[in-house]
């Protein structure tokens, strides 16, 4: 990938699909239809609920956040309160579940948030939080298959745990042959350059301290199993 869809100002690398409807980095679809074909044969239907985001996408996220128009959440996963967080706190917040704009795995297209739609109570929606995975959650089961499976389409889960940095996610997937190079080439710089002509609140600050977030929060990930990235 080039800097630009590294950092997902450019889309030169990702294809739409209409079923199901989602875009992907041109490599990864055949994986993942071939993951949701083998998830279907065994009653699960895999959905996408976010896939490839661009960069403008993900500094509304950030924005939003940052004025409170969003929800903040705690490692723990309990509310926080956004007029109780100073700006260092409030931005700390921030990245426990949302990446700065331009570090966002999901700029690749290789990385994919996944629920069971089969599963889904009618008039239920999707929350993506860590106890809808786990055993007896509502997605509790395809969590279990994607555990036994997942590797044999060349996926796996860079946050399967916690390491201090972004909290576990047991919905997010991502394809390790494409993902893997992408983290290599993904730099302080690349992630800079793309930041400092945009309207990010705080910019200052994540520039600043960009050095030890790109530590934390994007190098800070599970490396996929010995072969799979080939």
């Amino acid at each position: 990938m080039n800097e630009l869809e590294l950092t997902g100002r450019a889309r030169t690398h990702i294809e739409q699909l209409v079923d199901p409807r989602v875009a992907l980095h041109r490599d990864v679809v055949e994986p993942f239809l071939a993951l949701r074909a083998a998830a279907a044969d065994q009653g699960l239907e895999i959905a996408p609920f976010s896939a490839f985001r661009d960069f403008s996408s993900q500094v509304e996220i950030w924005n939003r956040k940052f004025r409170g128009e969003r929800p903040l959440y705690g490692r723990d996963g309990g509310l926080r309160e956004h007029a109780a967080l100073d700006t260092h706190e409030l931005v700390e917040a921030i990245l426990l579940w949302s990446a700065v704009p331009g570090a966002s795995r999901h700029h690749w297209g290789t990385e994919i948030d996944v629920y069971d739609k089969a599963a889904l109570p009618e008039g239920s929606r999707v929350q993506l939080v860590p106890s809808e995975y786990a055993p007896g959650g509502v997605f509790g089961r395809l969590s279990g298959w994607l555990d036994g499976n997942l590797h044999r389409f060349g996926f796996y889960r860079p946050y399967d745990r916690d390491r201090g940095g972004v909290v576990p996610e047991p919905w997010h997937i991502s394809y390790a042959p494409v993902s893997t190079a992408a983290q290599r080439q993904l730099s302080v710089d690349i992630i800079a350059d793309a930041l400092r002509d945009s309207d990010l609140l705080c910019k200052h600050l994540v520039l600043e301290r960009l050095p030890d977030f790109y530590l934390r929060f994007v190098a800070n990930v599970g490396e996929p199993p010995a072969g799979l990235a080939a």
